[in-house]
């Protein structure tokens, strides 16, 4: 199977904000860069779509195809308090709680990276199962480099630490290839 992981368009944030599990819109003007690059790519062509439930994805999943599945096992880790909140004034003690135990620690009180892997891992065995050639999702860069560690073997915990580890960047648009 052929999986085409797309990062959503940018979102209407302040820059320096943490927005995991925030429902926030997409600038309509990525949303049209976006759309002209995957197309250039020949991207979603016939292949089902799938999607994060929030905003900054649907509304590109929608624009790709008439009928994505949403699944919001797709959606982005949810940071609990610190949602919304500049980095800058997330105390310095909490991330260097999170960095200390990054797969157990709940930032602000919300998900852990472990309870992130548990359900995209969970996503991932049910889209294999269903037996397309190819599929497009839609997600977050978080949803990204889990799907990707996690087809690189090992157990959910070595995944979810090699997702946690790896470097954050990965463009709005971004497209990922993997092939089972």
């Amino acid at each position: 199977m052929r999986i085409y992981l797309v990062r959503h368009p940018r979102p209407e944030v302040p820059a320096g904000h943490c927005y995991g599990r925030s429902d926030l819109a997409a600038n309509e003007a990525d949303v049209e860069r976006v759309l002209a690059a995957l197309a250039n790519q020949g991207l979603p062509g016939a292949m089902p779509v799938y999607a994060s439930p929030l905003a900054r994805s649907a509304v590109l999943a929608q624009r790709l195809s008439p009928a994505p599945a949403f699944d919001a096992r797709l959606a982005e880790m949810d940071f609990g308090a610190w949602e919304m909140r500049s980095w800058d004034d997330i105390p310095r003690s909490e991330i260097d709680a999170w960095s200390a135990d990054l797969l157990h620690y709940r930032p602000g009180g919300g998900e852990s990276v472990m309870d992130v892997a548990a359900r995209v891992a969970g996503f991932d065995a049910d889209i294999r199962r269903e037996g397309h050639a190819q599929a497009l999702v839609v997600c977050h860069a978080g949803t990204m480099r889990l799907m990707h560690s996690l087809h690189l073997g090992g157990t959910l915990a070595d995944a979810a630490l090699r997702a946690a580890q790896a470097a954050h960047r990965i463009d709005y648009g971004e497209v990922m290839m993997l092939e089972t």
